[in-house]
């Protein structure tokens, strides 16, 4: 197997693009490539674009009628029907928007490839993470799951268990729907509560059906939650249940939206704790899944100060090559950054909370805590369904 990361890029994924206002504005996407480069990262990886999923590789997971009707948007934005999620505030139609969306996706199942034929231990696609979109609509700024699709093709290749640990702010509804019954996947969401954010799905309570029971696990954190309630919730959960469940893949999502600063949510997270439960992906696959890990974005709307240096630290962990928290960033980035944006960019690859500290769950817990409530909600509706002490 190589050791090598690969870096999932094709410039024409900046393309997608819902218009002016839209909070996924694909500057995030071509800022991000440009830090990543800035910080010599691209000659670290073997950067790679893969072609577009077909017809057949979109229908793993969407229904015919629902490609179709992506299609006809594509070619026809102001035809779109909006029974299919098309056309909407959240999801407006444009020009080829089929092909770009299909773009991404590519990229996803290419790097599922990778991974599991051996081409590469580690494999990226920030442009990805589209989780909300559903077999048969759009759905919250996402149009083709692009990481259900990876996870598809993974297990089309012969994959018999595959874990997907999600920590996006917002609920990862659309790959949990897409296996909800199936055991050979487990999901795992740690987002804010659906009382207070969109989609108002991933209660404790969801846990797949049928054989899958116990497959699906939602971590639904309160309001506010900040980097040590984060993480403890993190490592109160996944660690136990990824040595458990033995997966031969790992597929992360890395939404940089529970970012303090990001504007359409409610959690109080640092860039440094986004960078260490990257880094704890990133050991778990090690520990349980031989190295093999998919690292796909997801959301996030701070587009200038958080994304870019988020997904760059992604791919530094990626490759191997690890960016210091206190790493200046370089001034030729930022300059591009006021050039194209008018913002000014930060200066560091940290938000000045690194090391971030947390108490473990073996230390104790507090029943009367908001956050241990969440965990133990968790623990409680999961655990003993595959077999394991809550």
């Amino acid at each position: 197997m190589s050791g090598r990361a690969q870096l999932m890029w094709d410039e024409a994924v900046t393309g997608y693009d819902f218009g002016p206002g839209h909070p996924m504005d694909p500057v995030r996407l071509a800022l991000t490539r440009r830090l990543v480069d800035a910080f010599g990262l691209d000659r670290e990886v073997e950067v790679v674009a893969a072609k577009a999923a077909g017809e057949s590789t979109l229908r793993l997971v969407h229904r015919e009628d629902y490609i179709a009707a992506v299609r006809a948007a594509s070619a026809d934005p102001g035809a779109a029907d909006q029974s299919y999620g098309l056309g909407t505030m959240d999801d407006p139609a444009f020009a080829g928007m089929h092909e770009v969306s299909a773009l991404i996706a590519g990229q996803s199942v290419g790097a599922a490839e990778a991974v599991w034929r051996g081409e590469a231990l580690h494999a990226v696609n920030f442009a990805g993470g589209l989780h909300h979109a559903m077999p048969g609509a759009a759905s919250g700024f996402c149009i083709y799951n692009d990481a259900s699709l990876a996870i598809a093709r993974l297990l089309e290749l012969g994959a018999e268990r595959v874990a997907y640990v999600d920590v996006d702010v917002h609920h990862g509804d659309g790959v949990q729907a897409a296996f909800w019954d199936d055991p050979r996947v487990l999901t795992i969401s740690l987002h804010e509560h659906p009382r207070t954010l969109f989609p108002q799905t991933g209660w404790p309570e969801e846990t797949g059906v049928d054989s899958a029971e116990g497959s699906a696990v939602n971590v639904a954190l309160p309001a506010g939650t900040g980097d040590a309630g984060w993480l403890r919730a993190f490592h109160a959960v996944v660690p136990e249940l990824i040595a458990d469940f033995r997966p031969q893949v790992l597929v992360t999502q890395h939404g940089a939206d529970t970012h303090f600063e990001d504007p359409l949510a409610h959690l109080a997270v640092s860039l440094d704790a986004q960078r260490a439960v990257q880094v704890a992906c990133h050991d778990l696959a090690h520990e349980h899944a031989d190295g093999r890990w998919v690292a796909l974005g997801g959301g996030g709307y701070a587009v200038v100060d958080v994304v870019p240096r988020s997904w760059t630290h992604l791919v530094a962990i990626a490759a191997g090559r690890a960016v210091a928290p206190e790493s200046l960033i370089p001034e030729a980035w930022r300059q591009e950054v006021f050039a194209r944006t008018r913002q000014l960019a930060p200066g560091r690859m940290t938000d000045g909370r690194w090391p971030v500290e947390w108490a473990g769950w073996e230390e104790g817990y507090d029943p009367a805590d908001r956050l241990d409530q969440a965990v133990l909600a968790t623990r409680r509706a999961v655990f003993p369904l595959r077999g394991m002490l809550a």
